[in-house]
């Protein structure tokens, strides 16, 4: 963590906030200096691969969104973003909100390392490397508290019991730390913490009167919803993580239980907890609202930790997360695990859920004790008798980490429009490709294989694992055209053939016996 010089921080409390558009002597340059003529539309820079490193070079403060052009999600955002341009334009002149639509531009994709849309990031100084990221902010008012607090304090400093009233009523949810002095780390923490939950008001106090109020002791963040102490928590000598706290905090913009529907998803995603705990049963069950109350009382000791997650099976419109994880009408009620980083599901080794039998299958899972759940269909016996090789859970390692062979992979979802579209597509490259002898190209359904090794992606995404002793993976971002990927393939492919000028895939063949019972073996975890 950077050690920040504390008179300074003191001394922007005891001002109170900045404007963000107060320039400092040091920065008459840039306040004389010009924006270079790019074109706006709602107040949002059209920012593109020419123009990008001149609009950095003349901005103090830039806070940019890329996105695609064709998900509905960036269309929402963008309306909100432009919101926020607007209400900014003269209170905060030196911050300027920009937009780059990245459909076809690769480098700076790569460059800034976006891998999902909508992405916002900050850039200050002009400085290209290293932006901020800002994380789960979708509404107006939010972008607006975030690059404020990004560019003067992030906190209000409370020197009165009714301002502290003020600051806890302002809306649902306050944040209001308690401290003894305002010089040490502790402070530091929650300063940080402040600048990554927009959210909601954060106000911070050494009062003794305000502390003695509230009935505080120690230096403790405590989370108000409606006007009244939900959470205490104790923030002794800066040993608290920025992270962990933003993620304790922003759980409390949702239920200790959320229900998963299409207006919940994107905000449970925002929360940045990787560990997700979901139950899947019919809320019509006889059974439900006891079942329900465990899972409610387990998750208040994990907060923060895991996130947990209610899946109504009998609403038609979850289909989709009930072939993710594999879950049948037998299986109800069901408990799953899923890790958001490495995309592994654990599955509840008990079948009752009970209180005890959740709180030991989190915790056996946060102490790295509980082994995966993979699933894989069979092997189908005329998997290499076409063009296009056909993958499953159990074949795939054995098929893709070889070292003679070249394996273009593509990752499908039978549901999926996109997919049905490029299948034939697919099969075309399989015949190109048929009479080579270090080249493979295979498909795989992922909505019933779980594959570990390859981070999932939007459906359908493909991935290149070269020939050679190392193990590689080549994410594919072109075209989704038999041109493009056959270009891409000549690029990436070696050219050597198969020792001996044996058949490609016998090796393959003779491998699959031995290696099955140990892949098995794993499956059944």
């Amino acid at each position: 963590m950077k050690t920040h010089h504390f008179f300074l921080l003191s001394l922007l409390f005891l001002t109170g906030f900045l404007a963000a558009d107060s320039i400092s002597p040091n920065e008459t340059k840039l306040k004389k200096a010009k924006l270079p003529k790019i074109k706006k539309e709602n107040n949002v820079l059209l920012l593109k691969k020419s123009n990008f490193d001149i609009a950095l070079k003349e901005t103090k403060y830039l806070l940019v969104e890329f996105y695609v052009s064709l998900p509905q999600p960036s269309q929402n955002m963008s309306e909100e973003f432009a919101e926020a341009a607007r209400q900014l334009k003269k209170e905060a002149p030196r911050i300027q909100f920009g937009k780059i639509d990245v459909t076809h531009q690769h480098d700076l994709r790569k460059e800034f390392k976006i891998r999902q849309f909508p992405t916002v990031k900050f850039f200050v100084d002009g400085r290209r490397e290293d932006p901020i990221d800002c994380k789960g902010v979708r509404r107006a008012s939010a972008f607006i508290t975030w690059v404020k607090r990004r560019t003067g304090p992030s906190t209000v400093l409370i020197n009165t019991t009714d301002h502290a009233e003020a600051v806890i009523n302002a809306g649902d949810l306050a944040v209001i730390g308690f401290f003894k002095e305002l010089h040490n780390e502790s402070v530091e923490v929650f300063c940080e913490t402040a600048r990554d939950v927009p959210e909601m008001p954060f106000g911070m106090t050494a009062n003794k009167d305000i502390c003695v109020n509230y009935g505080i002791q120690k230096n403790t963040l405590v989370v108000f919803k409606k006007g009244k102490p939900v959470h205490n928590e104790v923030l002794g000598d800066g040993r608290q993580n920025k992270l962990d706290l933003t993620r304790l905090i922003k759980t409390f913009t949702l239920d200790l239980v959320t229900e998963y529907n299409l207006e919940t998803s994107v905000k449970i995603f925002d929360v940045p907890v990787e560990n997700h705990i979901l139950l899947f049963t019919p809320k019509n069950s006889e059974t439900f609202s006891v079942i329900y109350e465990n899972y409610k009382s387990a998750a208040a000791e994990f907060r923060g930790k895991i996130m947990f997650v209610l899946v109504d099976t009998n609403e038609t419109r979850n289909s989709r997360v009930f072939e993710y994880f594999r879950i049948r009408e037998v299986d109800v009620p069901a408990v799953r695990i899923l890790n958001l980083t490495s995309d592994a599901k654990y599955k509840m080794p008990a079948d009752e859920v009970t209180v005890e039998n959740l709180k030991e299958f989190c915790q056996s899972y946060l102490n790295g004790k509980a082994k995966p759940h993979l699933s894989s269909e069979e092997i189908p016996e005329d998997w290499d008798k076409m063009p296009v090789k056909v993958l499953v859970g159990k074949n795939f390692n054995t098929v893709v980490f070889n070292k003679t062979m070249t394996v273009f992979v593509m990752f499908y979802a039978p549901w999926s429009h996109d997919c049905k579209k490029l299948l034939p597509i697919w099969d075309k490259l399989g015949e190109q490709y048929q009479s080579r002898k270090d080249i493979i190209i295979a498909k795989i359904d992922v909505t019933a294989n779980d594959i570990l090794s390859v981070g999932l992606d939007r459906y359908p995404f493909f991935r290149l694992f070269p020939a050679g002793p190392d193990y590689q993976e080549v994410a594919y971002a072109r075209e989704h055209t038999l041109e493009a990927f056959s270009e891409f393939l000549e690029e990436q492919s070696k050219t050597k053939a198969g020792p001996g000028g044996k058949d490609p895939l016998g090796g393959i063949k003779e491998d699959l016996n031995q290696k099955e019972t140990v892949v098995t073996e794993k499956e059944e975890l």
